[in-house]
This record gives C-alpha cells, structure tokens and sequence, in this order.
C-alpha cells in the first residue's frame, strides 16, 4: 500500500484560492482524493496562531479531518497581510517523513519549496505531488513536482 505525507502551507492555500477565486479550499474533498490513492500516515497543516473563534473552527474542522494542527504566532505585515513562517518547519518534517513514505503530497504554490521536492525525489526516491492554484504556483515548483494537482473548482467550498 501507497504511505502518503501530507503537508498543508494553510496560509499559501488560504491567499491564493481567495484570490484567484474569492472562495475557501476545501480540505475535506482533497483528503478524500488524496486517501484514494492509499494510506494517508503523516498529515500535517502549518497555520497562523489567532484565537478568534473563526479560526478555532477552522482549526478544529482540520483536526477532524486528520491533520494535526501546527502553529505559529500571527504576525501582521504592514501592506495587512499575515505571515506565518512555516517553510523551515515544514521543509524539516518533509526531510524527516521523506525515509517513511512513498508519497509526499504538498498543499501549496510556494516556489521556495522546490529545491525541498527535488532533494526528497532524488535522495528518498518517493513521489513528489503538489496541490497549488494555476495562476499562483511557481513553475519551478510544478517542474519540481512528481505530479501536479491544479486546485480548482472541484476543491473548492
């Protein structure tokens, strides 16, 4: 059976499918897709720390699916955006997944990650399958990527 690492940058899937569709990613339906393929063991979603009970839904709605929560403090940019700087902390638990797994699925367009997906291909040999909005993912991550899944429509709430 196919061991599956997921690995969800909430705030890159946030921003990017509001703006590219104005509407929220729906993490059930890519869960329910992703676990097709076989065992999801390793699921992980990197989110900003913000106690307003919105977010504690949110969070809370994850945990249900699988995923188990991290967070970061909330840190707001002065153009209003917020950061949560997770591509370290996600990039070490892909390292430390990578020897377990056959497959590392990552939720996300950043192109910061695909030296990340080209080591774990090569050292790890384990496919690499990236979830990113068309419009908003760098193509060195695509060309970095085993597989790439556009989110779409059919992702989305």
């Amino acid at each position: 059976m196919n061991r599956i690492a997921v690995f969800a940058d909430v705030q890159n899937i946030y921003y990017t499918t509001r703006q590219a569709y104005g509407r929220q990613f729906d993490y059930r339906q890519c869960w329910q897709r992703i676990s097709k393929q076989g065992e999801i063991v390793a699921a992980y979603a990197y989110a900003t720390q913000r106690d307003d009970d919105k977010q504690l839904k949110f969070q809370s709605a994850l945990k249900h699916i699988g995923f188990t929560v991290k967070l970061k403090p909330y840190i707001t940019r002065s153009d209003g955006s917020a950061k949560g700087d997770w591509d370290v902390g996600i990039a070490i638990d892909v390292m430390a997944a990578a020897p377990d797994v056959d497959t590392i699925v990552l939720l996300s367009g950043d192109g910061d990650f695909d030296l990340l997906l080209d080591k774990v291909r090569t050292d790890y040999g384990v496919t690499a399958e990236v979830y990113g909005v068309p419009a908003l993912t760098a193509n060195s991550l695509i060309r970095a990527a085993s597989v790439y899944h556009p989110v779409e429509q059919d992702l989305l709430q």
